[in-house]
């Protein structure tokens, strides 16, 4: 799909709000785009539209939680009454969960697998059809993460989630081919963005203290969520499968298809470092 120039075209983006759904909106726009864009978080929701409406262009911005299934289909409804389909769709919204797996809890799986994943299922279950029917082609976009290929003990349900994404990014890619719909995961790494702040922490991650110290490591890093926004549609013009962001997310990607045995090994080091900085935290 080309997206040099996205006149005329329209892009649906989940939980625009904020971070890397708010710099991808944002960044389609300034390219032409009309927006179809929701959050659970009306106020950010509601500043994103006003951007987008400030560039000059169309938005429907609706309040959507994206793992109610009802809501996503009512929001399917109102797309479609607006545009017969969307040319790129972004499943972007997300929640985190620092937790290993013994601290993890049952309804802390079901709140996670509910929006990371159901979340995605949801949006190509009610998106997609239409875009194979229009039979025009487009471009799927399913956020998943560096942790959907690299797993870490301090990220278990989180991972899960994302290596699923991974997964059905895949499939999915192989089944639209023939109907000129690319899919592309995309894999960011350590990205500054609000998700930090508002991720549930179990174990030793919930202390204040510790949630602070990740948040400033976020921080400092100094990798934003427009650079995402730019990577994602890099990654649209090229029609890539997988688009890891980031230095860090790509030199584990490679680690990872190259020798998974030394993957692991730098994996369980750089948590275990995290760790005993998380257990001096003040």
């Amino acid at each position: 799909m080309d997206v040099r120039d996205l006149s005329g075209k329209t892009v649906l983006v989940t939980g625009a709000a904020s971070g890397i759904g708010r710099e991808t909106a944002l960044a389609c726009a300034r390219r032409g785009a009309r927006l179809a864009l929701c959050d659970v978080n009306e106020e950010g929701l509601r500043r994103t539209e006003a951007d987008v409406l400030a560039l000059g262009r169309e938005v429907l911005a609706l309040r959507v939680d994206v793992g109610v299934k009802e809501e996503m289909e009512g929001f399917a409804a109102a797309v479609h009454r607006w545009v017969p389909a969307v040319d790129l769709l972004v499943n972007n919204a997300g929640v985190g969960l620092g937790a290993r797996f013994l601290d993890t809890l049952l309804e802390d799986w079901e709140w996670i697998v509910r929006i990371n994943l159901w979340g995605v299922i949801y949006g190509c279950h009610f998106f997609v059809p239409p875009m194979v029917a229009r039979g025009a082609g487009g471009h799927v976009v399913n956020v998943s993460s560096a942790a959907g290929f690299l797993a870490s003990a301090n990220l278990a349900a989180y991972a899960t989630t994302k290596f699923a994404v991974f997964g059905l990014s895949e499939a999915l890619r192989q089944e639209l081919r023939p109907h000129g719909i690319g899919v592309t995961a995309v894999c960011p790494g350590v990205i500054n963005t609000p998700i930090v702040e508002s991720s549930r922490m179990r174990g030793l991650a919930a202390r204040p203290e510790v949630r602070q110290m990740v948040v400033e490591m976020y921080r400092r890093r100094g990798y934003g969520p427009e650079r995402v926004a730019r990577n994602i549609l890099r990654a649209v013009q090229r029609n890539r499968a997988v688009a890891p962001v980031s230095p860090e997310a790509w030199g584990m990607y490679f680690l990872k298809r190259i020798s998974p045995e030394a993957a692991a090994y730098v994996n369980r080091r750089m948590a275990a470092r995290l760790e005993r900085r998380a257990a001096l935290a003040p």
